[in-house]
């Protein structure tokens, strides 16, 4: 007898250990690739509330903030503190994106599995880097932004598709490239190493973000090039932070009408 899918997802979703959140999503993973769950939804989702996490890191506004420099050792385990934290949001992310939204193609399920289960591969690559320093997940504070992000968006999923991956997640496409060239001055193969198997996984997941978006638009007959600006003024003050890679961006599936669209509105 398969399984259901959504429960399987609210239970790795729930669980607060990292490892025990990474162990379990990539075995979720593992086991949807083997036809073991059904999509057959026979409850609603519950309203969002705080996806499963550690008591550590301390959650603070992103003022308050740990400074960092890459040009010491510390500063450095710093970054990868702060990276992973974001790599375990996005596996809460794209566990919710399987468990709340029901409905959709069985394509879509199979995305953000897949997603998931390597955003919790990227965790245990940052993870194991601050490890091999001596230090721990935890260690320092964090901001809460991806997550704040996913319940702002819970209520629809075109708003959830438009705005995490194609936004906040992508923000990581225009980044990543000039983090790893800095990074490079210090010859720190284990950060850009990670750095570079996280950022060719990164153009896929907004890629899909970006097909599930322009899909629901056209169910709804909607346009999605002035939808995805629409959203933009009402979640994101109708301004975001550039330069933009557009290179990457395209290869991620946006268009060079948004990237000119971006461009206008670029802080």
């Amino acid at each position: 007898m398969q399984q259901s899918v959504f429960q399987q997802a609210k239970h790795c979703l729930q669980l607060c250990a990292p490892a025990d959140k990474v162990k379990q999503t990539r075995q979720f993973a593992e086991h949807w690739r083997q036809g073991k769950f059904d999509c057959i939804s026979t409850d609603q989702p519950d309203v969002i509330g705080d996806a499963g996490r550690p008591e550590k890191p301390e959650l603070v506004q992103p003022k308050q903030l740990a400074k960092r420099s890459i040009s010491s050792e510390q500063g450095r385990v710093i970054l990868a503190h702060a990276l992973a934290h974001i790599e375990f949001n996005a596996i809460n992310l794209a566990l919710d994106a399987v468990y709340r939204f029901r409905d959709m193609p069985k394509q879509f399920y199979a995305d953000w599995i897949k997603v998931a289960d390597e955003e919790a591969y990227h965790f245990g690559l940052l993870n194991k880097y601050i490890q091999d320093r001596g230090y721990a997940y935890g260690d320092y504070t964090a901001h809460n932004g991806l997550w704040e992000m996913a319940q702002k968006t819970a209520h629809d999923v075109m708003i959830r598709m438009a705005l995490v991956p194609r936004v906040l997640e992508a923000r990581g496409l225009d980044v990543t490239p000039g983090l790893i060239e800095k990074l490079n001055q210090f010859k720190d193969k284990d950060f850009i190493d990670a750095l570079e198997i996280i950022h060719r996984d990164e153009i896929g997941h907004v890629a899909i973000g970006s097909h599930w978006f322009k899909f629901i638009c056209e169910q709804r007959k909607l346009d999605s090039r002035s939808t995805f600006k629409e959203l933009i003024q009402q979640y994101m003050n109708g301004s975001l932070r550039g330069p933009f890679d557009e290179v990457v961006r395209l290869q991620a599936g946006f268009t060079e009408q948004e990237l000119a669209d971006l461009n206008a509105m670029e802080l």
